[in-house]
């Protein structure tokens, strides 16, 4: 997952983190999704750059990728799930990069396994996810689970109470997120909180 924040000119500025500025425009570049987010005071102009800028980046791409134009105070659907973590930020090495499309497949990792190739990070995601999935937890329990991870994740050492867990989970249960993007989100949230120093 990758944040930018888009300049007076149309330029795209990496950024660590998300501060949702109601004058600003941030590029999201999630695992199968553009997500362009606009601030409820970002000029005219800035929306419109940053929507030829978006949809350049899509056709520069050799997969096939969703844009979501999300306005601010009207964010919906899998957003939602994430919107905490940008603001929060998180720094990995460059290891993490995109995966070219949200189904789990677990074959090609199972494949490159076997012929004796260390899995990396997507790799470590999808032997995660898949082995989630397997596991036939109901909807809302991979949505607590997820607002558990997210929030244990920006709280750090402080306690999580469990009031904060049903909000968050309500939040993410309301979401358009499919079983398999919760299931990926979790391993990645997991997966990333291990790592973390």
């Amino acid at each position: 997952m990758r944040f930018y924040s888009l300049t007076e000119n149309g330029a795209l500025r990496k950024v660590t983190k998300v501060d949702f500025n109601e004058n600003k425009v941030f590029l999201i570049d999630d695992l199968k999704t553009f997500y362009l987010w606009f601030g409820s005071k970002a000029s005219a102009k800035k929306k419109d750059l940053g929507i030829k800028r978006v949809e350049k980046l899509k056709i520069q791409k050799d997969i096939s990728i969703e844009i979501k134009i999300m306005n601010q105070t009207q964010e919906y659907g899998s957003f939602l799930a994430i919107i905490d973590i940008l603001k929060q930020g998180f720094k990995v090495d460059g290891s993490v990069d995109r995966r070219p499309e949200l189904v789990i497949d677990i074959e090609n990792t199972k494949e490159l396994i076997e012929a004796g190739i260390d899995p990396d990070f997507e790799a470590e995601i999808t032997l995660t996810a898949y082995k989630l999935s397997q596991e036939n937890h109901s909807y809302e329990n991979l949505c607590r689970k997820l607002a558990k991870l997210q929030l244990d994740f920006l709280k750090g050492k402080k306690k999580v109470l469990e009031k904060e867990i049903n909000e968050k989970c309500e939040e993410i249960f309301k979401s358009s997120a499919t079983y398999e993007e919760l299931c990926w989100l979790i391993s990645e949230l997991s997966i990333i909180f291990k790592k973390k120093p």
